[in-house]
């Protein structure tokens, strides 16, 4: 019997992660979930779960300064030399959306690079991997061959791997290579440092803008020190700050983010306006973190389809927990469970 927590159950295999070609590939390509009307018999139960469970990436104001920083280091990078070209560090505290929008990034950028380079599909205009924990600097070096199917035996050394990521990666013309949970490289430990000075010696090598994601990098070590200088001296710093709630503008941000998640929902009995109504608790509960509301709203729209209540209510969204950061955040007091 197959379990209704498995991925065979709803009909599809384990996707690939967006670490390797394959899974960033079909993550770019990937088309949107089909938008039905909710009485539609033709839409089944799984169908409408996997539409809510998924639902689609709503574009925030700090996505788009994002992709507005890194179009304009594209054009700087474009004819710069080695040591040269300039990055750009994504930091911010966990949940608030960074990866999300570094994955948005990318995506954009290759859909951009495929229709000015028709036909060549062997091309790999976009990298994408996450910093192992406790990284070493094959470890690290070992991703990006990782990422391009690049086979890594025990034989193959730091420098051999390193160098034949590097040529294939300018054979392949990257132009942009995105690097998740910077953050784990601590450079006060020796593994750390020695990661770091590989990762530099990556930007010097490959022609490419570099984009980290981090998680508060401002108090991690890897701006420390002399590595430190050297890095903040080559990268601008983005602050991915959880959306706040206390201006005019600030709450009309905010609701059109609720909003526009409200309009997704395919639920028989939700009443319009709802989620709205309620923006400034959402906005409490989850500490205005994207990531927190996405998972609220979503949880609770999956248990509304599963309960059979079709609606999505305060009492609902009060019963949803959420990460330990949003909770520990949440403002108000949480009304009591249902019995």
């Amino acid at each position: 019997m197959v379990s209704p927590l498995s991925n065979d159950a709803a009909g599809f295999a384990p996707l690939v992660p967006p670490t390797v070609w394959q899974g960033w590939d079909a993550f770019v390509h990937r088309p949107p979930a089909p938008v039905r009307d909710a009485d539609d018999p033709a839409w089944s139960q799984t169908g409408r779960e996997d539409y809510h469970s998924e639902l689609a990436v709503m574009c925030t104001p700090a996505m788009d300064s994002v992709f507005t920083a890194v179009c304009r280091l594209l054009l700087v990078n474009r004819r710069q030399q080695a040591g040269a070209r300039r990055g750009l560090i994504i930091s911010g505290p966990a949940t608030t959306g960074k990866t999300t929008t570094m994955m948005a990034l990318g995506r954009s950028f290759q859909l951009a690079d495929a229709r000015q380079h028709p036909g060549q599909a062997e091309r790999r205009p976009v990298l994408f991997i996450s910093v192992p924990p406790a990284a070493t600097p094959k470890m690290l070096v070992s991703e990006f061959a990782r990422f391009l199917g690049m086979p890594v035996t025990d034989r193959l050394n730091q420098t051999q791997i390193t160098g034949a990521v590097c040529d294939l990666l300018c054979e392949l013309g990257t132009q942009l290579v995105l690097v998740d949970d910077v953050h784990l490289l601590d450079t006060q430990r020796r593994a750390g440092a020695e990661t770091s000075d590989q990762l530099k010696y990556l930007v010097e090598r490959i022609p490419a803008t570099f984009v980290y994601s981090a998680i508060d990098i401002e108090t991690s070590s890897l701006l420390s020190g002399v590595r430190g200088v050297q890095i903040a001296g080559r990268f601008k710093l983005f602050r991915h700050r959880p959306l706040a709630y206390a201006t005019e503008q600030d709450r009309a941000v905010w609701d059109d983010l609720v909003r526009a998640m409200e309009d997704l929902l395919r639920l028989r009995a939700h009443r319009p306006g709802t989620l709205v109504k309620h923006a400034a608790y959402l906005h409490a509960r989850t500490a205005g973190r994207i990531g927190s509301l996405s998972y609220l709203i979503r949880e609770a729209a999956l248990i509304a389809l599963t309960e059979g209540t079709e609606r999505i209510t305060k009492q609902l969204l009060s019963e949803v927990e959420l990460d330990a950061a949003a909770e520990a955040q949440a403002r108000p007091a949480r009304p009591t469970r249902r019995k």
